[in-house]
């Protein structure tokens, strides 16, 4: 039991998943500008409680199946295998495409601390973003650094993730109260409370985003069988570490509210960092600094171990190269660990505006997830009101989805999104072809060898 997880680690685990460097610029890019203080609140709220709908069908999930792969081995032994394919190549990215999201995050962490010293060796532009080979060996590092921690086995790196977590946590809501103190709350209250306006549309932006800012909470499903307690008490958990994002995206976007107008916001750089900066000085900065590299950090470490489950869950199921399930000595896959990192490792070749269009398609290929757990579960649960919960978290799942690609939505996807998402589709329908007409065969093959054992 040594080498299990437990509910701190849990909790740590899914909260450093789900709070990322969005958290920290999205108050100026995004939050203000487009929805306010208010909107933005009710927004997320919103999001989190439709996401605790959704959590429903996961803890179902969990009572009924503890296997590596959560989403995707449900998917599978519940639909087979074509669909079971559909959600593993959908989260597969979703995952992989988050970990070099927050590496090159952590190149931007350490230009707030040294500025653009950092960038030499320019390369090419690529989406009007200029790619430095300082910057791109700045994020390999940080990758190959998780991966190491990583294939020491989870408890190295749950270790990792609640040092993370805690300096992220107690950082932010240090600067907050600081802020609450020594700013004058007249500019707050002359934007973002007297005139305020009840706008619907504001609160869908927010709401269209939700399964990118909360797609860190399905982590558990991953790790389910490194729980030392029962798996469906990892749902408290999972509730507990969605409400502690909603809690910190809203502080974050308050603190940045007390000092700029959303226009103003808007022409900053990194409005939260100026801030603070303005009103804290050096040390409130310092700290913030701190709660964001940890925020990033936490993210890398969360979606590596997710995404090295994940592709073990494939591999054994025949859907991805047998290699991939082989466990090293501490029970880690480690050919899974150095196979994200690998792919990682590509990415900050193309640019930080490239993987955030990847990333944003993310909320999509999340969204589908969650509608096949949801709706597998109302099929399969036998207690009325955990159908019914079910059935509504399939609901809001379309929701989300429907948010994301109806051209007149107010949180439609880019076009470059779209774009990727229709070749990852392509690039899906090509490798299943390919590569997976066998897999009928070793699962038939693993189902005689558990019978067998019995």
């Amino acid at each position: 039991m040594n080498g299990k997880l437990n509910r701190l680690d849990i909790l740590s685990l899914v909260l450093g998943s789900i709070i990322g460097w969005g958290s920290f610029t999205l108050p100026g890019t995004k939050f203000l500008h487009e929805s306010g203080v208010i909107n933005t609140a009710i927004g997320l709220i919103v999001g989190g409680m439709a996401v605790t709908f959704i959590q429903k069908g996961y803890h179902i999930m969990m009572q009924a199946h503890a296997e590596d792969g959560g989403e995707f081995s449900y998917t599978y032994q519940n639909m087979g295998k074509i669909h079971g394919f559909i959600v593993g190549w959908s989260l597969i990215l979703c995952y992989l495409s988050i970990v070099p999201l927050n590496a090159t995050a952590f190149v931007l962490v350490i230009k707030r601390l040294f500025g653009s010293s950092i960038e030499m060796l320019y390369l090419y532009d690529i989406a009007d973003y200029p790619v430095y080979l300082s910057e791109v060996l700045i994020a390999s590092f940080i990758i190959i650094l998780f991966a190491y921690v990583n294939i020491k086995g989870i408890r190295a790196s749950s270790r990792v993730q609640n040092g993370m977590v805690l300096l992220l946590v107690v950082n932010v809501i240090i600067l907050f109260i600081a802020m609450l103190f020594i700013t004058d709350k007249t500019l707050f209250v002359e934007n973002y409370i007297l005139n305020y306006d009840f706008n619907m549309g504001e609160i869908s932006k927010i709401v269209a985003i939700i399964p990118f800012l909360f797609v860190g909470f399905d982590v558990i499903p991953q790790v389910v069988t490194e729980l030392n307690f029962k798996p469906e008490k990892a749902t408290k958990m999972a509730v507990i570490s969605i409400f502690a994002g909603v809690l910190v995206y809203n502080i974050l976007n308050v603190i940045t509210s007390l000092i700029y107008t959303p226009g103003a916001a808007l022409q900053q750089e990194w409005a939260l960092g100026s801030a603070i900066l303005n009103k804290i000085g050096l040390f409130g900065f310092l700290l913030l600094i701190i709660a964001l590299a940890a925020a990033v950090t936490g993210g890398i470490n969360g979606f590596m171990l997710s995404s090295s489950k994940l592709i073990g869950a494939l591999s054994n199921y025949g859907l991805f190269p047998s290699k991939y399930k082989e466990r090293n000595k501490v029970g880690v896959f480690e050919k899974g660990i150095k196979f994200v990192a690998i792919i990682s490792l590509i990415a900050p070749w193309f640019g930080r505006e490239v993987i955030i269009y990847i990333v944003d398609m993310s909320s999509l290929l999340a969204a589908l997830a969650y509608f096949y757990v949801c709706y597998i579960s109302s099929k399969i649960v036998k207690n009325r009101r955990e159908k019914y919960l079910s059935s509504i978290g399939s609901f809001i799942s379309i929701a989300f989805i429907g948010l994301l690609v109806i051209p007149w939505s107010p949180g439609r996807l880019s076009i470059p999104s779209i774009l990727f998402v229709i070749l990852w589709i392509v690039a899906g329908f090509f490798y299943y072809r390919k590569y997976c007409i066998n897999a009928r065969q070793l699962n038939m093959h693993r189902k005689n060898e558990r019978i067998q054992e019995k």
